[in-house]
């Protein structure tokens, strides 16, 4: 059994690996070039991926995809179409009309706004199960992944670490934390900590402990935009066409999957603290942490026990 560590640079973050197994180095190496496969598919800031591609050409006929792609996408146009969502994967306009997190970030005019608003009906995807196709019913439409693709790719590389045989591992996809086996530190479960919103990244506000499970958190203070006194986060409400307005500082879900850890921190954002508690409470396997715009934190009844909060 040996032990091996690899930070990549990828995908706009920093990704770290960790694997105890027979053929680390290997499965590691495995694992880059699947990242890095994933990159120039999925990525949203090249003209040449197949998810840009599709803005170009879907709308004049199905395209067909990797399948993978084709997965995620599903994935993120059923959990669109639920009710009271906040996650939407036809969000693509209205992310590229803010620009929030780039140096062209600005406020849009109202009309632009209103203008764009058309294009964000996730029913306008049509998919093909058996042709793996994806059509736009609409010119303009844009699917925008980046709300739950880490998780998905998360998942995919423990997937990878679990079939070849890894005894323990651990895959930090620039925040989105995935652990299996037992911690190497501390032997039995992961300590994994939660970002503070308040301050800068890397001071953590609770440790939660965990095993074969995965920890997301998002949050207001990610990145931001401020004009004439007023701030402006990246988690928008496509009905409004503005950052979401509610008391939330961040969202923490805690769940087997990574994928659907994303999808819930996204989905739930809009909500308030003891809305987001309750419905999360009711949701068999999966824990959430809430820390308010006035500094609060609260969680769900299966952390107790769990969840160790620091100094605010």
């Amino acid at each position: 059994m040996n032990e091996y560590r690899k930070i990549i640079y990828l995908m706009g973050t920093k990704i770290s690996l960790y694997i105890k197994g027979e053929v680390s180095e290997k499965l590691v190496e495995k694992a880059e070039d699947m990242l890095i496969h994933y990159e120039e598919v999925f990525s949203a800031n090249s003209d040449n991926s197949q998810l840009a591609m599709l803005k170009k050409t879907a709308s004049l006929a199905p395209q067909k995809v990797d399948e993978e792609l084709y997965e995620l996408i599903k994935i993120g146009k059923k959990h669109s179409l639920c009710e009271n969502t906040y996650l939407n994967i036809a969000i693509g306009p209205l992310i590229k009309l803010w620009r929030i997190g780039f140096k062209e970030a600005h406020v849009p005019e109202k009309e632009a706004i209103e203008k764009v608003l058309e294009l964000l009906k996730p029913e306008n995807i049509q998919l093909d199960d058996e042709k793996k196709t994806v059509y736009f019913l609409k010119q303009g439409i844009e699917i925008d992944l980046g709300a739950i693709a880490k998780g998905y790719f998360a998942d995919k590389v423990m997937d990878l670490f679990k079939e070849n045989g890894a005894v323990s591992a651990m895959v930090d996809m620039g925040g989105n934390v995935l652990v299996f086996g037992e911690s190497p530190s501390e032997g039995g479960d992961w300590n994994v900590g939660i970002q503070n919103p308040f301050l800068p990244r890397g001071n953590a506000v609770a440790l939660v402990k965990i095993k074969d499970q995965s920890v997301v958190t998002s949050g207001i203070y990610e990145r931001v935009f401020e004009k004439d006194g007023s701030k402006y986060h990246h988690i928008f409400d496509s009905k409004t066409g503005y950052p979401i307005k509610s008391n939330i500082a961040s969202l923490t879900i805690i769940a087997d999957k990574s994928v659907d850890c994303d999808i819930y921190t996204t989905k739930l954002f809009g909500l308030d603290a003891a809305s987001i508690i309750h419905r999360v409470n009711r949701i068999k396997g999966m824990g959430a942490v809430v820390i308010t715009v006035d500094g609060k934190l609260a969680y769900t009844d299966n952390l107790i026990g769990k969840i160790y909060p620091l100094t605010m």
